[in-house]
């Protein structure tokens, strides 16, 4: 059982008394709120929306309720990170023909001006 996902559970009456937990409904819906965790979401946000907007009055079956919102209310898996490519490792320098920036390892013309004196 994963012990971070236990202590949140366990924590939300904390947050509203009428979510007191047992030991047997925390042992449940552990493996729930890891599945969450492991989606990037935090302990934080995942009480947040465990115990946001909860109804009027008294919560018959706290469990239930946890439960049901760990499972319809779970975010969705965070897309994979787009590989980044190598950093430009080049200065900015400027053109001596026309002063615009451009990338390069050393001082010269940018590449319009370059493509302008070849063709003349």
């Amino acid at each position: 059982m994963d012990p971070v996902a236990a202590a949140v559970l366990a924590g939300l009456r904390g947050r509203d008394e009428r979510l007191m937990l047992s030991g047997r409904d925390v042992r449940r819906l552990a493996p729930g709120l890891s599945a969450w965790l492991e989606r990037g979401v935090t302990p934080e946000q995942a009480r947040a929306v465990l115990c946001g907007l909860l109804p009027v009055g008294d919560i018959p079956k706290p469990a239930g309720l946890i439960a049901w919102r760990l499972r319809e209310l779970m975010p969705p898996a965070l897309p994979a990170a787009a590989p980044q490519g190598p950093a430009r490792s080049e200065p900015m320098q400027v053109c001596e023909g026309c002063d615009r920036g451009f990338r390069a390892s050393e001082p010269g013309r940018c590449r319009d001006c370059r493509k302008d004196a070849a063709a003349a």
